[in-house]
């Protein structure tokens, strides 16, 4: 656990190299938390706080569109603060949370809690509201009211909208508020029972599996019902090739479909369930090595545009939990970069332009949230960080309340030296 961040009027980030800028180190100094100078800084005020990156990456700060802070209703394993020190460990300074708490973010007062609980952390919080009154899928929530109060999208996470006429008026009000709809893309009764990818790996081991096509099929309802409408829809954690040729052919079409993949599905395989471990249970499931690639593959070629943690903590009563019973999801904010590095940066998928660009520039204008960009003037919101350094996981050691992860123990590559927002910074060292 490093040490909470803490807030300065003035602040100089000495010897960093700006990813997509000049390849040399240059100092930037911030005022009040505004960029003033960018280059060889020496004119200081006496109480400048000084952190030398000693020829480390600058990038504009990260955003991770998926994540689940559980508060309220599960403080346990998850809070909003606790969420966003891992956030802020992990190199994000914003986050998108779902809406799937108990109660639901379903009101304009719900997304207003959540955001005045979350005032004062150096990660900006970025509330989705749900869909659907309740999450229960029958009648639609109040958007416009929810919009008014910041809610950045809307979801009924965790369980998709299955009424079409529900989902058609979702994808209406989103036009009409320039939000994204984020179903769930899982068809229910094929997936019921499942609680891993369907082929032969399940097979081999007896356990009851989840095909892709509960993915596909609800996506290609969804693309339809985007293009019946004109709305905005965002498909989260994409998981199978056939959702990656939807997704590609709405874009030719100029539908406007956006969608994200997470690390681990980037990087993990349905094979990992060999060690009957639930912290490979995933929702939706580990694919096949094939899948894999082609999912770095459509990252690579832009057709998912970001990527996302899908950060879902759990006790460890619950992960502890016979296989069929544990719960789906890992704890991901903390892991995402270094998983990011080995898999695409180490194998060449990704440039690291590219890669900054899929967690910073590309979850902001999905979401319409404030961009990131480092020039005199523009509020301080920036990355640091190496692309070098080893780094064993141990989950001991995270900011979030939970411990779920299936990379425990793994050696992963890339540190995130710290983040910066406004007049705030967080430095890991």
């Amino acid at each position: 656990m490093a040490d909470k961040f803490s807030e300065h009027k003035s602040i100089l980030l000495k010897n960093g190299v700006i990813v997509g800028g000049k390849r040399s180190p240059v100092d930037i100094l911030i005022e009040k938390g505004t960029v003033k100078e960018i280059g060889s800084v020496t004119n200081l005020s006496k109480n400048t706080h000084t952190v030398d990156l000693e020829g480390a990456y600058i990038s504009p700060g990260w955003a991770d569109v998926h994540v689940h802070l559980r508060e309220p209703g599960r403080e346990d394993e998850e809070t909003i603060i606790s969420g966003s020190d891992a956030a802020m460990a992990g190199g994000f300074t914003a986050v998108c949370c779902m809406p799937n708490t108990d109660p639901p973010l379903d009101s304009e007062d719900m997304i207003t809690s959540v955001k005045e609980r979350a005032n004062g952390h150096l990660v900006e919080l970025f509330p989705l509201g749900t869909v659907s009154k309740e999450r229960k899928g029958e009648e639609l929530a109040e958007i416009g009211n929810m919009v008014d109060a910041g809610a950045v999208g809307f979801s009924d996470d965790g369980d998709p909208v299955e009424n079409e006429e529900l989902m058609r008026i979702a994808l209406e009000y989103s036009k009409m508020f320039g939000v994204p709809i984020v179903n769930h893309s899982e068809v229910k009764s094929l997936a019921k029972g499942g609680i891993m990818n369907e082929g032969a790996v399940s097979a081999r081991l007896g356990i009851p599996g989840i095909p892709s096509h509960a993915e596909d099929i609800m996506v290609a309802r969804d693309i339809r019902l985007a293009e019946l409408t004109d709305g905005r829809l965002h498909v989260p954690h994409i998981s199978s090739k056939e959702t990656i040729e939807l997704v590609r052919r709405a874009k030719s079409k100029g539908l406007a479909v956006t969608c994200e993949v997470t690390p681990h599905h980037l990087s993990l395989t349905d094979s990992n369930f060999e060690k009957f471990d639930a912290a490979y249970k995933m929702n939706p499931p580990l694919r096949t090595i094939d899948v894999v690639e082609a999912l770095r593959a459509a990252l690579a070629d832009g057709t998912i545009d970001c990527i996302a943690s899908d950060h879902a903590p759990h006790s460890p009563e619950e992960n502890e939990a016979d296989l069929l019973d544990a719960p789906f999801g890992l704890v991901g904010l903390e892991t995402a970069f270094g998983v990011c590095v080995v898999n695409l940066l180490d194998t060449k998928i990704l440039k690291l332009e590219e890669l900054v660009e899929k967690l910073s520039t590309a979850p902001r204008k999905i979401y319409n949230l404030p961009s990131a960009e480092i020039k005199v003037g523009e509020n301080a919101n920036m990355t640091f960080f190496d692309t070098t350094t080893e780094w064993k996981v141990d989950s001991s050691q995270f900011h979030s309340q939970s411990r779920n992860t299936p990379f425990e123990g793994m050696t992963l590559r890339g540190k995130v030296l710290g983040v910066v927002n406004g007049n705030k910074i967080y430095s890991a060292n």
